[in-house]
């Protein structure tokens, strides 16, 4: 296998950074300002000079774990249940284990393309006398192993077995022991022999270091108290936070220097609230001070960019991962819901190290981006004042071309401004708009309403007059409802301008006022909740809309398959057509704006054992009568889109790793080079700039880059 690039140079990432949840913040032993943050997005992001800029870089799939090499500073360790290894300082990245010789297929059937291995690492420790030494955790099934290579990981031999797991490991540099943490339990093996130190009860987060003299110190929570060991894990005493009524969530020393370490709690009573935050101790747990406290308003040594200001504290909460810098105790990185935070004075003063101020006012990324996004929308009186449609933290706006962003979602109802899924310009009415918004986000991955029903969802079309800077609600007639995309007819009058907007789960709506009444207009349509997600109009007023699937289980013919529709009479009526053989996850349309006839079917792969299925991107010539695939080799693209300028030219985007293009309507395709992030959604041509697109992504912002 290749080495896997970080971002290509061509390729920069807008957005205002943060907006998600970030783990295992992990510094390196020679530099203090070096240190690699995981995200739940498949992201990971390394930064060398303390967060000032951060490069991203994917691996496939979710990372669970990094490790720097103690004797060189160029290597460094990754594993997303498969190990990687980089030995250029984070520009490349290649397999240890399983090693690229023993991977023939790669296997990516469920939902979300997920890539499955036999083995999956949970857990490393490095030699620090021999860095060629390494010491892995691997689980497969529901046991696991010690596995030890003594070759860089070229060969593997199994070493123990682990009964309690493994979520961490240690190796002594004095002693040599070696280190694990299970589930409830840590274990050391020194000399040949194996014990096993008291049990905590379920270990929440836990973490080690060695003093100059004297047994290895732990800090680990249980059951949300903290517990110390300065025995090598044997034995333990509680460290009680006073006014501890909530939980103590992650912990962590400095591997170095343990007489110090930091927790993050949440629920201390205080005279007045219940405060959330990071205490930090420098005598092993038996005083702690709290250096991050916050109630519901900002605390004056917490110097946070955008995300608290706009959500308040409580949105991103009380730190998920803490890393402190093996020589320097001072020195730490936090990662929460939203945002990485740093420190170097022990925690008297945080800064973000996510985002920064622009000169003009607004925010820019510093490259740690954890954002879904689905569109970037362009407004057609002014190409620079652009909008991202997100997740989680609803609209934001550009002024500049993307130099700086803003949140624009003042006015929006506080329990749909989670999600933005679409914005629809008027083309001759300057500054008026419609969104769709939602308080469910993920949409249309089945994951979402397993456990709620889409007739619970809240959201609606929000409109506005003033470009943005406000919005109202307009949805008179449609109840509360996951609005997922809105389609205007560009023949109608300006003063009664004709819009159609799905309801996930309960179907189609038409306004024929701008939006400020709507009606439901579902016959035709099958099922009592159709899961309406993408509409689409050709050049003679045909409309088309996609249904999204209810399952991703591999069946096929079921109730609540994906299907597509047209109708010829403005929604009045629908019929349903035929999708190509097998497919069953419609998940975008386009049609050919010379052509009518000429249709593209973005579709979602079925789960099979053996993999996904019946995906790709189908090309139509007769309206939907007959299809056939032109682009197999991707499984899950989520949408195929036409440049305006020439319709010669198509993009696709998905789940997959890539992005495509195609200058031959669609017959064949070829990958947009740089752009590798693993979860795509949609490529959008620059108005501006022909050889340019925005890549949306589940996860990592808005892309930028070369379209060939």
């Amino acid at each position: 296998m290749k080495p896997l690039l970080l971002l290509a140079a061509a390729w920069r990432i807008l957005g205002p950074g943060g907006g998600g949840a970030q783990f295992h913040p992990t510094v390196s032993p020679h530099s203090p300002a070096t240190a690699l943050v995981a995200c739940d997005m498949t992201g990971a992001y390394l930064t060398r000079d303390g967060g000032v800029s951060w490069r991203i870089f994917d691996l496939g799939g979710v990372v669970n774990l990094f490790a720097f090499d103690p004797a060189d500073a160029r290597v460094m360790y990754a594993s997303t249940g498969a190990l990687y290894r980089s030995t250029d300082g984070g520009q490349r990245w290649q397999l240890v284990f399983p090693g690229p010789d023993a991977i023939r297929s790669v296997n990516t059937g469920d939902d979300h393309a997920e890539q499955k291995i036999a083995g999956r690492v949970t857990a490393l420790a490095i030699d620090p006398a021999d860095s060629h030494s390494l010491y892995a955790a691997i689980r497969a099934g529901s046991a696991t192993a010690l596995w030890h290579s003594s070759d860089w990981g070229s060969r593997w031999q199994k070493a123990a077995d682990l009964p309690g797991g493994a979520r961490s490991m240690w190796l002594d540099p004095r002693s040599g022991a070696l280190y694990v943490a299970g589930a409830t339990a840590v274990t050391v093996r020194q000399d040949g022999k194996w014990r096993t130190g008291a049990s905590l009860g379920p270990i929440g987060d836990i973490s080690a270091g060695f003093p100059a003299s004297g047994p290895a110190v732990f800090y680990a929570t249980s059951k949300e108290r903290i517990f110390v060991s300065e025995d090598g894990g044997m034995t333990w005493r509680q460290s009680p936070l006073p006014g501890l009524q909530g939980s103590a969530g992650a912990i962590a020393t400095s591997l170095f220097e343990p007489d110090v370490a930091y927790v993050s709690y949440s629920g201390l009573r205080t005279p007045l609230h219940a405060t959330f935050g990071v205490a930090r101790t420098s005598d092993r747990g038996r005083h702690w001070d709290l250096v991050w406290q916050e109630p519901g308003a900002p605390a004056a040594n917490i110097h946070d960019a955008w995300l608290s200001p706009l959500f308040g504290p409580g949105w991103a909460g009380n730190p998920l991962g803490i890393g402190v810098a093996p020589h320097d105790p001072n020195t730490v990185y936090t990662t929460d819901s939203g945002r990485t935070m740093r420190t170097t004075d022990g925690g008297k003063t945080w800064e973000a190290v996510y985002s920064n101020r622009a000169p003009e006012g607004g925010w820019t990324t510093r490259g740690l981006d954890v954002t879904t996004c689905y569109g970037v929308h362009f407004d057609p009186f002014d190409a620079r004042h652009v909008f991202i449609s997100y997740t989680d933290i609803g609209l934001f706006a550009s002024q500049d071309g993307g130099a700086s962003w803003s949140s624009a979602i003042r006015g929006v109802p506080g329990n749909w401004a989670n999600t933005t899924y679409w914005m629809e310009f008027d083309p001759r009415v300057r500054g008026r708009a419609w969104a769709a918004m939602s308080g469910t986000h993920d949409l249309p991955r089945p994951k979402m309403w397993r456990a709620r029903s889409p007739e619970s969802y809240t959201g609606g079309v929000a409109a506005t007059d003033d470009g943005g800077r406000t919005w109202r609600a307009s949805n008179q007639g449609m109840p509360e409802t996951a609005v997922t995309h809105i389609l205007l007819d560009p023949a109608s009058a300006e003063g009664a301008r004709v819009l159609y907007a799905t309801g996930f789960g309960r179907g189609v709506y038409k306004s024929i006022d701008g939006g400020r009444h709507w009606a439901l207009k579902n016959s035709g349509l099958e099922g009592s909740q159709p899961f309406a997600w993408r509409l689409a109009r050709d050049s003679q007023g045909a409309l088309y809309l996609v249904v999204a699937r209810r399952n991703d289980d591999g069946s096929f013919g079921n109730p609540g398959d994906g299907a597509l529709y047209r109708s010829t009479d403005g929604a009045e009526h629908w019929t349903l057509l035929r999708l190509p053989p097998g497919v069953n996850g419609p998940n975008g349309i386009a049609v050919d704006p010379q052509d009518p006839r000429r249709l593209y079917l973005a579709a979602w792969g079925r789960s099979t054992p053996e993999g996904a299925v019946d995906g790709g991107i189908f090309l139509s010539t007769d309206g939907g009568s007959t299809w056939r695939n032109v682009l197999a080799q991707d499984q899950h693209v989520y949408d195929v889109t036409i440049d305006p300028r020439d319709p010669l030219v198509l993009y696709a985007a998905g789940f997959e790793s890539a992005a495509w293009s195609s200058t031959d309507r669609g017959l064949t395709w070829q990958r947009i080079p740089g752009f590798d992030f693993k979860w795509g959604h949609r490529v959008i041509p620059d108005p501006l700039d022909a050889a340019l697109v925005y890549i949306t992504t589940f996860g990592g912002s808005v892309w930028h880059g070369p379209a060939r």
